[in-house]
């Protein structure tokens, strides 16, 4: 009997101390806050869901994944996203035929409008009306239409975003169509040059040569892809020196230091070769004698520091600022190009840096984040 009873108030005891744990861990959690706050971060939290599929640009698609998040910041009993001919996405009773005028008039005017019921907002890109909001409620209330309206200005502005982004890529398309066609002729020329040379005398080292040529324009040729890793960029830079020593011998030397770590590193397609190229065109063919050409790529933290150099003849400096302003961008192949295209990438604290001076040779440093939203997959 008495270690039954033992075993009971143990029980007790145990329960006792468990609903005190419960009860401390309670009072010392912290407070979820008002119900105002409450609310914000529900609203914030809600907008941040709709986000992305915005910033893909105004489809029906994106229309039909940003409608229940619509629903729930207004509460209405319909709302509907359109372009400026139809809605891309309805839910709810009523149809365009009831709010045709009134989208119309929104459209047509850039300015909320609002009629018994239902309150149609624009939707503006830069100015223009892409599309409108539409709310249909029983009690479509002027505090209502001042929150339609908000919510298709923060739309507008995420649509805005999804411009820019197609905007740039359109841009970065253009600018590598524009480094394509720079590629050096005068590189084409010579190497096929080199390549015949050795068909009589060495036919191995011609055929290896012409594999070599092939694989160097299929890479930067190819069709797909915005972005490159750092590898496949000095496996190009490889091939192209290989084509140039077959031309220069022994007169050209080559340095390579790349930290293992760095391989991987996603970077704009043809942002380092022009750079090569351009050591050899502008520094090691007008000097006399021999030439180092070194690339070196470093861990920096965050960033890959990546640098190309040569002990060739150098530039005034004043014509390097000519080719990266646009004045002169035939002074240097390829120098305004990858320059523009990094800061359109990463922003204009990552345009290239060139350190030069007739008889001294030169020096462009580039860096690039290891991560960034802005970078997409290497193809």
């Amino acid at each position: 009997m008495d270690n039954l009873l033992t075993a009971i108030l143990a029980v007790i005891a145990l329960v006792a101390i468990a609903s005190f744990a419960r009860w401390w861990l309670l009072s010392r959690r912290p407070s979820l806050g008002t119900p105002e706050d409450r609310a914000t971060y529900e609203t914030l939290h809600t907008t941040a869901l709709a986000a992305p599929a915005l910033r893909r640009g105004l489809d029906a698609e994106s229309a039909s994944s940003t409608l229940p998040h619509l629903r729930t910041l207004l509460g209405t009993r319909t709302v509907a996203i359109t372009d400026t001919v139809g809605p891309l996405a309805w839910d709810g009773p009523g149809g365009l035929d009831d709010v045709a005028d009134l989208m119309s008039a929104a459209i047509g005017s850039g300015t909320t409008q609002a009629s018994g019921s239902a309150i149609v907002a624009p939707l503006a890109v830069e100015g223009q009306v892409v599309g409108s909001v539409v709310v249909m409620s029983e009690d479509a209330s002027a505090g209502l239409a001042r929150a339609t309206t908000e919510i298709a200005r923060w739309m507008s502005s995420q649509l805005e975003l999804a411009e820019l982004a197609t905007s740039r890529t359109a841009l970065m398309e253009a600018e590598l169509r524009a480094l394509r066609a720079q590629i050096s002729p005068h590189f084409i020329y010579n190497s096929l040059g080199a390549i015949a040379s050795f068909v009589r005398t060495d036919p191995e080292r011609a055929r290896e040569l012409l594999l070599e040529f092939a694989d160097f324009t299929r890479y930067s040729f190819r069709q797909h892809g915005e972005f490159t890793t750092l590898a496949e960029e000095l496996r190009s830079i490889e091939r192209y020196l290989v084509l140039e020593k077959a031309r220069f011998g022994d007169r050209l030397r080559i340095v390579t230091l790349v930290a293992p770590e760095v391989l991987s590193v996603t970077l704009p397609f043809l942002s380092v070769q022009p750079l090569v190229e351009n050591a050899v065109r502008h520094g090691l063919e007008r000097k006399d004698g021999d030439g180092t050409i070194t690339v070196t790529a470093h861990d920096a933290g965050t960033e890959c520091l990546i640098t190309i150099e040569d002990d060739g003849a150098g530039v005034d400096p004043e014509i390097v600022r000519a080719a990266l302003s646009g004045r002169n961008p035939s002074a240097s192949v390829g120098l305004a190009n990858v320059d523009e295209r990094m800061r359109t990438v990463y922003g204009n604290a990552y345009g290239i840096v060139v350190e030069t001076a007739p008889g001294f040779g030169t020096k462009v440093s580039l860096r690039v984040p290891k991560f960034s939203p802005a970078v997409g997959p290497a193809a």
